[in-house]
């Protein structure tokens, strides 16, 4: 078993001046739930290299047994300082794709040609996609075999308005993810903040939040044993 991970490369957080990145659980819980089933991880990201980490998301208050794991496993450290660039990867060699989190993504992967390619082949090869909390927002541009937004009439989640205006990034973000499966057709549902949610319509698996990413991983692991 071969699973994907894709992370973004970008670093800025609109014109604050922060930085952003990747939310550092939503690679660390799912990479876990995968290597402890056996599965070989590889990590890709537009640049290749090392991905950009969002601060806030290794501060003491988001640490998780997973993050603390995580930042303790020398292997895992260099797969991400190594991470393949995107562009040459295919969805051929591997068994299912999963994309973490952040802020990053809505900048970059949500417009990225590589990126949108890679979920529609994934999915029309009958291979399942996941994406964790902001990452439901790179299906904006991705398309059905009939040309119509790929989550039109599908079920979806991934982080809600109300979580974004929690972090006081409403005014900040490209666009809000919500509000985007919403427009393109998805039948967006959600619990309340922060408590985990996972949604699965056939091959694709969307999550609502950081607490999400861990049980997304093992919807798409038994996605995988069912076939």
């Amino acid at each position: 078993m071969k699973i994907l991970m894709v992370l973004t490369s970008h670093d800025q957080l609109g014109d604050t001046g922060r930085k952003t990145g990747f939310w550092l659980e939503e690679l660390a819980a799912p990479y876990y739930v995968f290597k402890d089933a056996g599965a070989e991880i590889v990590l890709a990201s537009p640049k290749g290299g090392r991905p950009p980490l969002d601060p806030k998301s290794s501060e003491p208050a988001s640490q998780t047994d997973a993050t603390r794991r995580f930042e303790a496993d020398a292997d895992a450290l260099s797969a991400l300082a190594n991470t393949t660039r995107l562009e040459a990867v295919t969805h051929g060699v591997f068994d299912a794709v999963f994309y973490p989190g952040g802020h990053g993504p809505l900048w970059d992967l949500a417009e990225d040609p590589v990126s949108i390619t890679l979920i529609e082949t994934t999915l029309g090869a009958g291979k399942p996609v996941a994406l964790v909390c902001h990452a439901p927002g790179v299906l904006r541009h991705a398309k059905a075999p009939s040309g119509t937004p790929l989550v039109q009439d599908k079920s979806v989640t991934g982080f809600t308005n109300t979580e974004e205006e929690a972090v006081g990034l409403t005014q900040v973000v490209p666009f809000l993810v919500e509000d985007e499966l919403r427009r393109n057709g998805g039948r967006f549902s959600k619990a309340e903040d922060w408590v985990p949610y996972v949604v699965a319509d056939g091959l694709l698996i969307t999550g609502q939040n950081p607490a999400s990413s861990g049980p997304a991983a093992e919807r798409l692991l038994e996605r995988l044993a069912n076939g």
